[in-house]
């Protein structure tokens, strides 16, 4: 296919597609698939070989949100039974972090549902990150939050986090059909602040929530306008108990072309299949790794994913390699990038993009229901799998063992 041949020469250029051809790669049939994912590995191998970054999510305060987003099984009014508890100590904690990293996670997230932190937040979550980093050794800190005030990231920053992640989730355009309690520009600034403090930038997107193909472009678009260094793509998970429970809109081959068209506007930056994947891309998992670096090893934020062990299998088994802890992720001029612009010398390269099912870095909306995907390969409903949609009932906030 002559488009995909040209997708793959900006791909290795880092050169933009233009939205008509991130769009016809939404639109391939099923037949053309494996052609696709051939073509979107060619671009993902060459900037990231056959690594697989892990991380780990510790959800540090998890239910009683008061923000309204329709996905988010934690949201005000939800009545998903899920687990509601306060702070977790940062001792506490950093056991949960421990078990993922020695899983072989490199990345651990740590996250709290909520509008955003308080500056006492923010103390209680800088000595958690402390500990995490004394008792896992070269391991790096994501922070998630939710929205930030003036000041905040260069404290968290100061505290030692590597990354903020701040979920974008969707177009501008359809923000307001799933939240009302904030604005996609109250997102964008959050994204702005945590990479003016030389927070690595950590944002991505939700499919399946009924979203049209322009909406997926668009917000891709703007992760890449942002300079994100890492873009999670998270697959809608329908909580019954949440306004978007009916929504199974999403099938393994969908979730594969979202995640190639993800890769070709997105070439070197590192794109992680985040909460959903199990639900949506099922036995497709494996394929899934030649469009994407970089996965959440175990459980989710409120929901649980296959065993870790699964995880670790899955990928040896498709020939992939764990990306080890002395292992750079990212390609050289995008931490030259980044090196420059933590010493004041500007930002990162322009072409940039860098988890979960709720809380404040998560997928986060109102009852209405979004616009109604124009795309004929999602008009019919995917069955409702709803068996696979387990709700966590261990580790973090609980006296079982994680899934690591």
């Amino acid at each position: 296919m002559d488009l995909l041949n040209t997708l793959v020469d900006k791909g290795l250029r880092r050169e933009l597609p233009t939205r008509e051809e991130a769009l016809a790669v939404l639109a391939t049939s099923d037949d053309d698939l494996l052609d696709v994912v051939a073509a979107a590995g060619k671009v993902r191998r060459h900037w990231f070989g056959r690594r697989v970054k892990l991380n780990y999510l510790v959800n540090l305060k998890s239910g009683l949100c008061p923000e309204d987003c329709s996905y988010c099984s934690q949201r005000l009014g939800s009545k998903a039974e899920i687990l509601k508890y306060t702070w977790l100590g940062p001792d506490e904690a950093s056991q949960a972090a421990a078990a993922g990293v020695a899983g072989g996670a490199k990345r651990v997230c740590l996250v709290a549902s909520g509008r955003g932190p308080t500056d006492r937040d923010v103390d209680r979550v800088a000595q958690t990150i402390a500990a995490v980093k004394e008792q896992n050794e070269g391991v790096e800190v994501c922070a998630c939050l939710g929205l930030l005030s003036d000041g905040q990231a260069e404290r968290l920053r100061g505290a030692g986090a590597d990354a903020y992640n701040h979920n974008l989730n969707t177009s501008e355009a359809t923000y307001g059909d799933i939240t009302k309690t904030h604005t996609y520009a109250d997102r964008v600034d959050t994204v702005q602040k945590a990479h003016a403090a030389g927070l690595s930038a950590c944002s991505g997107l939700i499919a399946g929530m009924g979203e049209s193909d322009d909406d997926l472009v668009d917000v891709v678009y703007a992760l890449r306008e942002l300079d994100a260094d890492s873009v999670p793509v998270n697959f809608l998970i329908p909580f019954e108990g949440t306004p978007l429970a009916k929504e199974w809109n999403l099938t393994p081959q969908r979730c594969l072309r979202i995640l190639a068209m993800t890769r070709f506007v997105c070439p070197d930056i590192e794109v992680r299949i985040a909460g959903g994947r199990e639900v949506h891309l099922r036995s497709m998992q494996p394929l899934a790794l030649n469009l994407a670096n970089s996965i959440f090893l175990g459980d989710y934020l409120t929901s649980e994913g296959q065993a870790g062990q699964a995880d670790l299998d899955m990928i040896a088994d498709a020939g992939f390699e764990v990306e080890g802890a002395d292992q750079v992720t990212l390609p050289k001029h995008r931490v030259d990038a980044a090196v420059a612009a933590a010493a004041g010398c500007g930002g990162h390269d322009a072409g940039g993009c860098g988890t979960h099912e709720g809380g404040g870095c998560g997928p986060c909306g109102s009852s209405e229901t979004p616009a109604a995907s124009s795309n004929e390969a999602t008009a019919e409903a995917n069955e409702a799998r709803t068996d696979l949609v387990a709700v966590r009932r261990r580790g973090a906030g609980t006296d079982l063992a994680p899934n690591a």
